[in-house]
Formats: structure tokens, C-alpha cells, sequence
């Protein structure tokens, strides 16, 4: 059974110091929220658990699957099973999603994905995020809404089929609608694979449409309290303040600030050319 195994986790961005001693353990086919105030250390939790490159870890452990994924380059974890849905997906001008996607797939496969295989699976996906029929032939994010982009990251993760998902807002941008199709495309691959999740959202409404098993509520770059999904529910209607009270802290007003995520654009485009023999 693969599990993601985080102990006494410290990073820093920059020289600051944003996660002070995370614990935190996912099982197969678990389903945890990760709350707190915004600028508290949940995308940086995300990122560090993936590889972002400015993302410092100075102390503690990650493992998934047994292994140390600290050890591991960010191509690496995700061939492991790991999978980050970005809170703000790049763009990569001149890379098509169907180009992007199959190169990612193959990677992962000892033989190559047949083409007209790929494109019926690619195709399938499509219709069920509700998305444009000429997805495929459009450059990786480069024009889409907010919402295209964030059900765009859907579409890899179901391609993709990692063991440990990584939410961080996905559901933000989007309206009702989209977000029961999202929801439901998440929820099937889990009935089909067991995949884990690890979901951040400020919002209930997405918590009622996967309902989480576990809730960790980050504050100052630590987990201070943890439940199930009633802990969830109670934050949603009685926001934070209760929980500063109850531990006797002090909030900092910290504004969040995302931190630009440079996947090097032509480095990606050669990758992807030589992968599908151009």
C-alpha cells in the first residue's frame, strides 16, 4: 500500500522560514483536507511534497512508497505517483496538450501509448470535463480562462492516473457547474484507482462534493489541529477566530503571495518535440 509519510518537515523560500515541523501521513485511497489561513504554508507544503526548486527543505523527512522522494528529482516523484494540480497553471506557448500529455504518458510506460489509443482516451476525457473538442490541438494553457486552466489540470490527472493527487484550489475560478464536473471526475478515478487526495480549498461547497476523511488545519507552518470532514464544516461557518482563541494565538495578517513557477518553456518544447519525433 502506497503512503506519503512527512516528519518534523521544515522549509524555507528565500531565507524565511514557512513550514516549522509538518507531520502528516496519507494512506491509499484517503481523502485529507488541508486548511488554514491564506500565507500559512499550504502551497508551500504542496510544492515542497512535489519539488519546487525554491522551496528549501532544511530539516525532516518525505517519503512515499518507502522511498525517499527528497533524493528525487521533480520527473521522478511524479513517475513515483505524484501529481500537483497547480493553483496557477502556466502557460507553455508552442506545446499542445495532446503533444504535453503523451510525452508525459510515455515517460511513464515501458512501450510507447498507441496513438489511436491515446487519442480515444484523450478524447473520452474531454467530453467528460465538458471541455472544447480542439483541446487537444491548443497550446498548453495559452488562452484559457480560469476555469479552462483548472479543468485542464483535471485532464492530465486523469491521463496521467497518479497514486497521490495534490489539489491546491482547483476549485477556485470555477462556477457550480463546473465544479460538480470536476468533483465527479475526481471522485471516479478514485472508485477506479484508489488514488489519494490531498485537497486545498477554502470553500465547503467542494468539501461536500469530496468529502474529506481527515482535516489538517495549518497555522504559522504548523498542523495545529486535526479532524474529520465536521472539523471542515465548523471552519466554513465559524472561520479561524475560534481556533486562535482556543490555542491563544495571535494571527498574523500575512498576504498571500503566489511564487512564479518558471518550467522553462523551450527546455519543455525540445522535450516534448523529441519525445513524439518531431
Amino acid at each position: 500500500m502506497k503512503s506519503l509519510m512527512i516528519k518534523d518537515l521544515h522549509v524555507e523560500i528565500e531565507g524565511r522560514e514557512i513550514l516549522k515541523g509538518v507531520n502528516l501521513t496519507v494512506n491509499e485511497n484517503e481523502v485529507h483536507a488541508l486548511m488554514g489561513p491564506n500565507g500559512n504554508g499550504k502551497s508551500t507544503l504542496l510544492a515542497a511534497i512535489m519539488g519546487h526548486p525554491k522551496y528549501v527543505v532544511t530539516q525532516g523527512e518525505i517519503e512515499y512508497d518507502g522511498k525517499n522522494i527528497l533524493e528525487m528529482p521533480v520527473e521522478e516523484r511524479s513517475k513515483a505517483g505524484l501529481f500537483l494540480a497547480m493553483q496557477y497553471p502556466q502557460e507553455i506557448p508552442g506545446v499542445t496538450n495532446s503533444d504535453f500529455l503523451r510525452a508525459a504518458m510515455n515517460v511513464r510506460r515501458e512501450r510507447p501509448i498507441p496513438l489511436f489509443s491515446f487519442i480515444r482516451e484523450m478524447e473520452r476525457t474531454i467530453k467528460e470535463l465538458d471541455m472544447k473538442e480542439d483541446l487537444a490541438h491548443r497550446f498548453v494553457n495559452e488562452g484559457f480562462s480560469g476555469g479552462e486552466k483548472k479543468r485542464n489540470e483535471i485532464v492530465q490527472m486523469k491521463l496521467l492516473k497518479p497514486s497521490l493527487s495534490m489539489l491546491d484550489e482547483i476549485d477556485s475560478g470555477l462556477d457550480v457547474d463546473a465544479l460538480k464536473i470536476v468533483a465527479g471526475a475526481i471522485n471516479k478515478q478514485r472508485q477506479e484507482t484508489g488514488m489519494s487526495l490531498i485537497i486545498v480549498s477554502h470553500y465547503e461547497r467542494f468539501y461536500e462534493l469530496i468529502e474529506p476523511e481527515f482535516t489538517h488545519v495549518l497555522v504559522d507552518g504548523k498542523i495545529l489541529l486535526e479532524g474529520d470532514a465536521e472539523l471542515a464544516r465548523k471552519i466554513d461557518t465559524e472561520g479561524y477566530d475560534w481556533i486562535y482563541k482556543e490555542y491563544g494565538i495571535t494571527p498574523e495578517r500575512k498576504e498571500e503571495k503566489p511564487v512564479p513557477v518558471s518550467i522553462g518553456t523551450c527546455a519543455v518544447r525540445e522535450t516534448v518535440e523529441k519525445a513524439v519525433g518531431k
